[in-house]
């Protein structure tokens, strides 16, 4: 008897656990509009509260602080992205299906989803003066790069080539190409999805190596 109450008590405490971990990211992706508008540096529990539907009281309690909510958001929408650019590697038959694929991919974000890739830059970038959410950021930039291999690999792989560069140098350079297309496109530049398309599409045509 004393077993099966035991056992019925983890399994209350398990659904517990994932209750409030649920309940955390659902306020993590309800308040992450906000948090992309307000940036870091303007960001605070209660402000968020303020320009959300969620009390001062209750992100509080599923919070720790600004940037324990801040790194929560950040990974919701990473996860989402990372799914976007996984889709065009599985259904590309072609070594130019996934060039375009993925150079349309990569302007459609910036064009759909600008201010929450400017609240990742800006989570990264804190990340260097805040050791607090240091790792986590070091996470989340480790899956990206690993998203962007993905999509290099298997490029390589219907064009019948090795990579011609390594996945941190890949990463870079699409990750900075991307940074810059951002910018531009913040400060209201017409060019700047063209530009990203054609330097996103000739990047990864360098990426592999000619046959010899």
């Amino acid at each position: 008897m004393a077993e099966v109450t035991e056992r019925n008590q983890g399994k209350v405490s398990r659904r517990q656990v994932d209750k409030y971990a649920e309940r955390r990211a659902q306020l993590a992706s309800s308040t992450l509009q906000t948090l992309a508008e307000l940036g870091y540096a303007r960001t605070s529990l209660r402000e968020i509260a303020q320009n959300s539907e969620f009390s001062h009281g209750v992100l509080h309690y599923y919070f720790r602080d600004k940037v324990d909510l801040l790194t929560e958001s950040v990974r919701q929408y990473e996860a989402a992205c990372v799914t976007r650019y996984d889709e065009v590697v599985e259904t590309a038959t072609t070594a130019e299906g996934l060039r375009g694929g993925f150079a349309e991919a990569m302007t459609t974000t910036l064009c759909a989803d600008a201010l929450m890739h400017r609240l990742w830059y800006d989570l990264r970038n804190q990340s260097l003066f805040e050791e607090t959410f240091r790792a986590d950021v070091l996470e989340i930039d480790e899956r990206r790069e690993q998203m962007i291999w993905r999509v290099v690999t298997t490029y390589a792989e219907l064009c019948g080539l090795p990579p011609a560069i390594s996945s941190s140098m890949a990463y870079t350079a699409f990750d900075g190409l991307f940074l810059q297309a951002l910018m531009h496109h913040l400060a209201g530049r017409d060019d700047a999805v063209a530009e990203l398309d054609a330097n996103v599409r000739a990047t990864l045509t360098r990426a592999v190596l000619p046959t010899a």
